[in-house]
């Protein structure tokens, strides 16, 4: 028998590859962002004796972090895939 893979089928790996690392490249930036911008929140709400909004921004500081980590896996894992499916 006479089975090989489909070497054509990872055809759109480039588009792919450049879709993904644009949209999480924003993500990266919007965590950023919101990184710096709660944890500016969390030290004044705390200066001035707001805790339930410091509790808040506190929250926030690390689901920002949580994206941010999560969209560099992502970036590593979709390489990873591409770099894998070309070698099949």
């Amino acid at each position: 028998m006479d089975i090989f893979p489909d070497f054509g089928a990872v055809g759109g790996a480039a588009e792919l590859q450049s879709i993904v690392g644009a949209l999480l490249t924003f993500v990266l930036i919007v965590a950023v962002l919101m990184m710096i911008l709660c944890g500016v929140t969390w030290a004044l709400a705390t200066a001035n004796g707001h805790f339930q909004a410091a509790t808040k921004a506190r929250i926030g500081l690390w689901v920002a972090c949580g994206a941010a980590v999560l969209a560099g896996a992502c970036i590593a894992w979709v390489n990873f895939l591409l770099e894998v499916g070309g070698q099949l």
